[in-house]
């Protein structure tokens, strides 16, 4: 079995970030294929391809070179992110076409259009919700050992027609699956590696596919894990996934412990990076016991500084306790990466009015007075199944798939018609000049200056360790922000090269004409 991560399009932003790392739920379905009697698995990460994987002119893999070097069997497509969709019907219909059996998963196929539209794209099985019990009796059946009919949670055509056989319930017991293993996975060089010990979220958020009730690991297993890979890859950043870390309080501060006296016995020094909620910031324990863990960055939802978009996601909150809450993690010495959804459409009762112009000012001043580290400014994406897409397409407000396809579904465009007065253009420009004022050129000639600056500032204070954190905060920003402006610059060009305006002209005159009929 050959399970595919499919490349990222040529104008996608995560281009650079996605090549230090890989998705963590394929490494998981192949480790438990990699168990099952009879069967030889690898992952390929289109996006990862390291320097001796074999790439096509075109992009991503060379799947003919693939073929022939290890010619697989049945075919895993990994549909985690709806921005690489048409990559992956791209590949399954190359298998397919070779009579090859192709599966397809991820959190994509949420919804009836979507898994109607994957078996008519080259995919013959989906895998519909978590993966690890499902691919080992769907590879049963395709052998012959069990009835197709019988295994719970996929979807395939049975004379034209869609089948699917109902729903599998989530996880629990985590422990009777092995580790995941990253070995598995050819050409990647990973620096940093995906962990998990939480599923789902409670928070219901509308924009978000991540529902239900959240299901934990024991701590050990997660401290099991970082530890091998330590030991036997030589990692030292990690990426921990669960939506909200510090989720099961006392779990939390039990594995933060742990790590921590891990590392001092090991002696040496993990980098680790958690998404968390703004309120865990009263939780002085807790933060003390993420520092004291490794933890060095926090990437935070603060989705919107503007209260009625922030009620509009079911986020109760004030922009003016964020800004007092993101001024406490920092005092704790961690790098805060803030997260926004610029122009989130408001609800039908809302009464409110916001020009571009004036959003742009408020986000400015929301984030220099946070003092945020890094900044990732997206556009609300309405993914499929979500509360957000339903909400939209009842109001008539998404553009057509056949003008703006799948592959702009990554948070950089405008794939609806927002609030006015705004409009598409607007939106789209707003958002970049956002972004365009953190990340400046002028960073990358404030590096070598701040390099110069160091003996003043470590040596010349009274307190050394705060001199040289305030000073490797610094250094450390304006490196990401002269960065930063680099991948922006890419992006832009790669933005013209897609003709996305035209589409997105083309998908609005569509628009308007169904709806006046």
């Amino acid at each position: 079995m050959r399970i595919v991560v499919p490349a990222y399009p040529p104008f996608n932003i995560y281009t650079c970030i996605a090549s230090q790392t890989t998705a963590l739920g394929p490494v998981c379905v192949a480790t438990v294929v990699n168990k099952m009697e009879k069967w030889d698995v690898e992952v390929i990460d289109e996006n990862n391809l390291g320097r001796f994987g074999p790439r096509h002119e075109s992009g991503g893999a060379d799947h003919e070179a693939l073929q022939r070097q290890r010619p697989a069997d049945v075919v895993g497509l990994y549909g985690g992110l709806t921005s690489s969709i048409p990559r992956l019907y791209e590949i399954a219909k190359f298998y397919k076409a070779k009579g090859i059996v192709t599966v397809a998963g991820g959190q994509h196929f949420g919804d009836d259009s979507t898994i109607e539209e994957a078996l008519s794209s080259g995919v013959d099985y989906v895998v519909v919700g978590e993966a690890e019990k499902t691919i080992k009796e769907l590879l049963e059946a395709l052998q012959g050992e069990r009835d197709i009919s019988q295994v719970k949670g996929i979807a395939f055509l049975d004379k034209g027609k869609p089948v699917f056989t109902g729903t599998k319930e989530p996880l629990t017991d985590f422990d009777v699956f092995a580790l995941p293993d990253f070995s598995l996975v050819r050409y990647a060089r990973i620096k940093i590696y995906p962990v998990e010990r939480i599923r789902g979220c409670g928070m219901d958020c509308e924009f978000c596919t991540v529902k239900g009730k959240p299901r934990h690991a024991r701590p050990e297993r997660l401290l099991q894990h970082i530890s091998d890979l330590v030991e036997t890859r030589n990692a030292r950043n990690f990426f921990v996934v669960d939506d909200l870390f510090g989720q099961q309080r006392q779990e939390t501060l039990r594995f933060c412990n742990m790590l921590a006296e891990y590392q001092s016995r090991m002696g040496i020094r993990l980098r680790i990076t958690v998404q968390i909620r703004l309120d865990k910031a009263r939780d002085t324990e807790l933060l003390r016991a993420m520092r004291h863990a490794g933890v060095r960055t926090v990437a935070i939802g603060f989705e919107s500084p503007i209260e009625q978009e922030l009620r509009a996601m079911n986020k109760h909150i004030s922009a003016a306790d964020m800004v007092s809450l993101a001024k406490t993690f920092r005092r704790f010495g961690f790098w805060v990466h803030g997260m926004f959804i610029f122009g989130y459409p408001l609800k039908d009762n809302a009464d409110f009015r916001m020009s571009a112009k004036q959003r742009i000012k408020c986000y400015r001043r929301f984030i220099r007075q946070a003092r945020i580290d890094t900044l990732q400014i997206l556009l609300p994406v309405p993914l499929p199944g979500t509360g957000l897409r339903k909400r939209l397409e009842k109001q008539n407000r998404i553009y057509p798939l056949e003008d703006v396809g799948w592959e702009y579904y990554d948070g950089t465009f405008p794939l609806f018609e927002p609030d006015e007065p705004m409009d598409a253009e607007q939106m789209h420009h707003a958002a970049r000049a956002i972004m365009g004022r953190f990340y400046q050129f002028k960073y990358m000639f404030l590096v070598p200056i701040q390099i110069v600056s160091f003996p003043a500032i470590v040596f010349f204070l009274h307190n050394i360790r705060s001199g040289w954190e305030r000073w490797h905060r610094r250094w450390r920003n304006y490196l990401i922000r002269s960065g930063g402006w680099i991948v922006l610059r890419r992006w832009t060009v790669a933005l013209k090269q897609s003709s996305f305006s035209q589409k997105m002209q083309k998908a609005r005159v569509r628009l308007r004409g169904e709806s006046k009929s």
